[in-house]
């Protein structure tokens, strides 16, 4: 059974160039890090959301793993000092874990 986990930030439009800037620093750690989750970014076009609300996702084997990676990201100093700069710029956030459905 696969799960896909997602990390849904919206931040301030005024910030966006900052919190871009610190979102590229993130896209660096997972390249220059074989054992970051690599994880793809997207913005709304349309929908429920603002377009000033980024999304990360990642697709992972099982509920075990998606666990797993919640409790690297949240002992690993690296990712912790990145989102400490990045979170002022964050009016909501929320994650959210789908399991596909595969009929």
């Amino acid at each position: 059974m696969a799960f896909v986990l997602r990390f849904v930030q919206k931040y301030r439009p005024a910030d966006r160039e900052a919190f871009m800037e610190l979102e590229r620093k993130f896209t660096a750690l997972e390249k220059r890090r074989p054992d970051f989750p690599k994880g793809r970014r997207c913005q709304p076009l349309a929908g429920r959301d603002a377009a000033h609300t980024l999304v990360w996702e990642c697709d992972f084997p099982s509920l075990e793993a998606v666990q797993n990676v919640l409790a690297f990201l949240a002992a690993d100093g690296e990712h912790d000092e990145l989102f400490r700069r990045q979170a002022p710029f964050i009016a909501e956030a929320h994650t959210e874990i789908y399991e596909v459905l595969e009929f």
